[in-house]
């Protein structure tokens, strides 16, 4: 068939996408360790190499595939697990199942194609068995814990004490034992339940996410310095209160977003709905501190 410039030029980045995601499939196929998951990730990059050999009847050209992306992509799966790795790929292909769409017209042939990026891959996907995913849960646990008490905590405290390292040191002590504390309850409510999850992993996971927010969030108290000066009429204790709160803000996203790549739930939501929390249970403690300072008498 002659192609038109603009129809050979779509083809030939259908080519390029196709045979970039075989690379990727075929890359995490050989890292993967789970029979099962290799299984099901060779197959997808079969697909995929059987796709580009397609389109290249109609292009009758060779094309080179992004070694970036691939790179890339490997990394996000080493980082993050294939499961999120993979399924932030299929929402690349449901752009490109709307391009196959338009093509229609003039390569009729190309349907069962768009049939299998919109439905077989998800159906593959589905089929995914991922250890880490079982313990999401856990890290929901400790994140969200140590979200809401550490950042009411911090703003109670930074009213209270007036002071940048005490401000810290009472928030890392705080949030130490309740990281260890968490961890504990976990292990014992995972045990009790009798579920799938390895009791001792899952406080694992949830005292490592309830320790990592717990760093992040007391951080700005350790890397301000006292006697820095006012930025936009803030004193130092409330740039580093803003600064833990916007942290926090950042960290709800962005685990936010893992979650909703990985387990295809919505985002926004949940995101929203934890800021909400975290920002709430700030201002309550904030409050709190002014009562009972002013209740004791405390002086700065």
């Amino acid at each position: 068939m002659e192609l038109d410039a603009a129809t050979l030029k779509q083809v030939l980045r259908f080519q390029y996408l196709e045979l970039t995601e075989a690379l990727i499939y075929e890359r995490l196929a050989r890292r993967e360790r789970n029979p099962a998951n290799r299984k099901v990730l060779q197959q997808i990059a079969n697909d995929e190499v059987r796709h580009y050999e397609f389109w290249k009847e109609y292009s009758g050209q060779e094309v080179a595939p992004s070694r970036l992306r691939v790179a890339w992509f490997s990394l996000l799966a080493r980082l993050f697990g294939i499961t999120f790795c993979v399924n932030l790929l299929e929402r690349d292909e449901v752009n490109i199942a709307a391009e196959y769409r338009n093509i229609l017209d003039i390569i009729p042939a190309a349907r069962p194609i768009m049939e299998e990026e919109e439905a077989h891959e998800q159906h593959l996907l589905g089929m995914l068995d991922e250890e880490r995913l079982l313990y999401t849960g856990s890290m929901v646990l400790g994140l969200n814990d140590a979200l809401v008490e550490l950042t009411g905590a911090l703003a109670g405290l930074t009213f209270a004490f007036q002071n940048l390292r005490l401000v810290a040191l009472a928030g890392l002590v705080t949030g130490i034992a309740a990281a260890m504390s968490m961890a504990a309850s976990e292990f014992l409510a995972t045990r009790t339940e009798g579920d799938a999850r390895n009791p001792l992993r899952a406080a694992f996971y949830t005292g490592v996410a309830y320790l990592v927010t717990v760093f992040l969030l007391v951080m700005p108290y350790l890397a301000l310095q006292p006697d820095a000066p006012e930025l936009l009429g803030l004193s130092v204790l409330h740039q580093a209160l803003g600064a833990t709160l916007l942290i926090g803000v950042g960290i709800v996203g962005a685990f936010n977003f893992y979650v909703s790549v990985a387990q295809n739930q919505p985002f926004r939501r949940r995101f929203i709905e934890m800021c909400a929390i975290s920002g709430g249970v700030a201002l309550l403690s904030y409050g709190v501190a002014i009562m009972l300072r002013g209740y004791f008498d405390i002086s700065p």
